[in-house]
């Protein structure tokens, strides 16, 4: 039998530090640790609303069956993060690209600050913003659009009086949004690789073309994750969606009258501190599904992503 010349030690690995053991424990650790609290909180919530789901309509708040008491928040809660994730990922995009290719550098850290300076606002703030400011600015343009675009669902009006309308919330909502979507997306752009930026423009691509070619491209999966970053904070939003919106609990897509639906997180932080007993359960309830609505949603960008990945 030859002998190999290799020793049990080198045959068996490399043996790894001390260090490299506990930093590797810690890390799975803390792995277990997130996906423990999400299971316990998921757990918690269909726990807490097994009462609600198996109590008669007449029990639950409103006289409705559960289904018809979720539903019309549920319906708030999509209509008002999806208007908004169309407003604020596109200006965050310009943003991000302005910032890391267009804006000269005396004017980049500033501006990334000021940016940067509108997600550590509070919530609340951009609600008084919103109703103090923005909602009575925008009356003209409620009364413009029910006149011109009155044929469309989504402005058929009557025009609010007061700005305090799901179109508004929606514009607050993008606003607090934006810096989200603009951070992740600025970071990944401004990681292009310099060699496809040169080359591009060395073919003869003007800067747009060179950006439509080479930089959207690059960061096409950091927009996705940035969107979905962004939608997640629209949707859990509490306190100026519900300083703003004038709620009906009504399905409508009209986005500009005084009768609106709320949203399921507008409606718990309103309802909960006066509930008792079933009805407590039944706001739990419309957690879970703000819970599971947020959880598709992060596992469907999460599949998008990887098959952007792949390909």
């Amino acid at each position: 039998m030859k002998a190999t010349g290799v020793s049990p030690l080198a045959a068996a690995g490399p043996r790894r530090r001390f260090g490299d053991r506990v930093f590797s424990n810690l890390a799975v650790a803390a792995g277990v640790t997130i996906l423990g609290l999400l299971g316990g909180v998921a757990l918690f919530l269909l726990i807490e609303s097994l009462p609600a789901v198996g109590a008669s309509p007449a029990q639950l708040p409103g006289g409705k069956s559960l289904v018809d008491y979720i539903a019309p928040l549920a319906f708030g809660t999509v209509l008002a993060a999806t208007i908004a994730v169309l407003i604020a990922v596109p200006l965050a995009i310009a943003v991000a690209l302005f910032i890391s290719h267009i804006a000269p550098r005396r004017v980049v850290l500033v501006l990334g600050f000021l940016v940067d300076l509108l997600a550590a606002i509070p919530s609340i703030v951009y609600g008084l913003w919103g109703i103090f400011v923005l909602g009575p600015a925008a009356v003209p343009v409620l009364e413009w659009l029910e006149q011109k675009l009155g044929f469309i669902v989504f402005f058929k009006g009557p025009a609010s009086a007061t700005g305090r309308t799901m179109l508004v919330a929606s514009l607050v909502l993008a606003v607090m949004i934006l810096p989200i979507v603009s951070a992740v997306c600025r970071e990944v752009f401004s990681q292009t690789p310099r060699k496809l930026q040169e080359g591009a423009l060395a073919l003869g691509a003007t800067r747009w073309e060179m950006i439509r070619m080479t930089v959207l491209p690059f960061g096409k999966s950091s927009i996705i994750s940035g969107s979905m970053l962004g939608l997640g904070r629209a949707l859990g939003e509490t306190m100026a969606v519900t300083i703003i919106l004038s709620v009906s609990g009504i399905v409508t897509f009209n986005l500009i009258s005084q009768a609106n639906p709320s949203t399921i997180a507008a409606n718990i932080a309103l309802d909960f501190p006066e509930s008792s007993g079933l009805a407590v359960n039944t706001l739990i309830a419309s957690g879970l599904v703000l819970f599971a609505i947020t959880l598709v949603t992060n596992l469907a960008a999460r599949a998008i992503i990887s098959r952007q990945n792949i390909q």
